[in-house]
């Protein structure tokens, strides 16, 4: 099931094939909405994106883990995740349902 995994360099191919960029200017209008994306989560906002899904930076608090080898127990400092969230339609989509209205959830 596993399939081909899409790179930067792909997408900044299909950004020159489909919408007619130079190939230099479609490699740098993907790293500035991946940049963009990145400065947003960084500071913590959400990114949403409509019919695709959310991009969610969450709090994990302070817990204790164990080492699996020596089971010694470790405190695990609180830390900020990422987390992405598909909507309905993306799911639909990669489900192969037809006919699923464009209206996101998120």
């Amino acid at each position: 099931m596993a399939g081909k995994t899409v790179t930067r360099a792909d997408l900044s191919e299909a950004v020159y094939q489909q919408v007619g960029l130079s190939r230099t200017e479609s490699a740098a209008l993907v790293e500035t909405v991946l940049s963009e994306i990145c400065s947003c989560l960084a500071s913590g906002e959400t990114v949403k994106l409509s019919s695709f899904g959310s991009f969610v930076v969450r709090g994990k608090g302070r817990r204790v883990g164990r080492n699996p080898k020596t089971g010694v127990e470790v405190a695990i400092e609180p830390r900020q995740v990422m987390v992405f969230k598909p909507s309905n339609v993306l799911k639909a989509r990669i489900n192969g349902v037809n006919g699923v209205a464009e209206q996101d959830d998120d």
